[in-house]
């Protein structure tokens, strides 16, 4: 079976690197990008399982219109996203933890942040068939 990789998006890098170490630990291939753009040129590089996106990042809406962009392009529609957030701790807005409107929010997920290890890991799994 081939290793499945992982993209994270996020601005935080204690928590990028956090995410990563605990997602190697389960030998998925991680990579990350720091913003939209670095996000965009890792996607030119190589097509990942799963991408694990930061809503607020250089600025508030980042994660909505990079997700957006993506579920609109053929090449990368397919590819589940987590989205990840400390909206709801640093604003007050709640999102559900079901997916949003596929018109507005096309993710498959939402987690809030700070993200435990095991809820992250069985999400990834989830999401990506490997339960």
């Amino acid at each position: 079976m081939t290793q499945a990789s992982i993209l994270i998006v996020d601005d935080d890098p204690d928590l990028t690197e956090t995410m990563r170490i605990t997602l190697e630990t389960q030998n998925y291939a991680v990579a990350t990008a720091s913003n939209p753009d670095q996000a965009r040129e890792r996607l030119s590089q190589a097509r990942p399982d799963l991408i694990i996106l930061d809503v607020m990042m250089e600025t508030i809406q980042d994660g909505f219109i990079l997700d957006r962009e993506l579920k609109s392009d053929p090449e990368f529609k397919d590819i589940p996203i987590l989205m990840v957030t400390s909206v709801k701790e640093r604003l007050g807005l709640d999102f559900k933890p079901e997916a949003g409107d596929p018109a507005w929010l096309p993710v498959e997920e939402f987690l809030d942040k700070p993200i435990k290890p095991e809820v992250l890991l069985e999400t990834v799994a989830r999401l990506i068939g490997a339960e």
